[in-house]
């Protein structure tokens, strides 16, 4: 019997530390596998389970965000495309007004079909006529 309770803790992943007392305290650390996760603290008014902060795992966490954070932020940047029309004002009633602005470039007939949004609204391009 002894010999399969050995064998029993052996594998356990789950383990209890040596408890340390020191006065009315009691700590006992608990670990899974390599890493502490926390500890009982026995005291005269109960027991409490205090867990561990692991840093590591809060460092791993911001740093792989933050990366991330910043990939989307690039991909969005390269993907922007500069609009045709620079700067767009209202005149007087409402009227648009491109005073002093040079015709706008055309798009090239390269530009992919219409997106869903665009047909399905039944919008279409600004093109200026000339």
């Amino acid at each position: 019997m002894t010999h399969l309770r050995d064998t029993a803790t052996l594998y356990d992943h789950d383990r209890r530390g040596e408890p340390v007392a020191v006065n009315h305290l009691t700590v006992v650390p608990i670990r899974h596998g390599r890493r502490t996760v926390g500890a009982y603290v026995m005291t005269p008014q109960g027991i409490r389970f205090q867990p561990a902060t692991d840093v590591t795992r809060i460092v791993v966490t911001a740093l792989t965000t933050a990366a991330l954070t910043a990939i989307t932020i690039a991909v969005a940047i390269a993907a922007r495309r500069p609009s045709a029309i620079r700067a767009v004002t209202m005149g007087p009633g409402g009227w648009v007004s491109l005073k002093g602005m040079p015709t706008p470039p055309m798009r090239s007939a390269a530009v992919p079909s219409r997106p869903w949004w665009a047909r399905a609204l039944r919008a279409h391009r600004l093109v200026a006529e000339r």
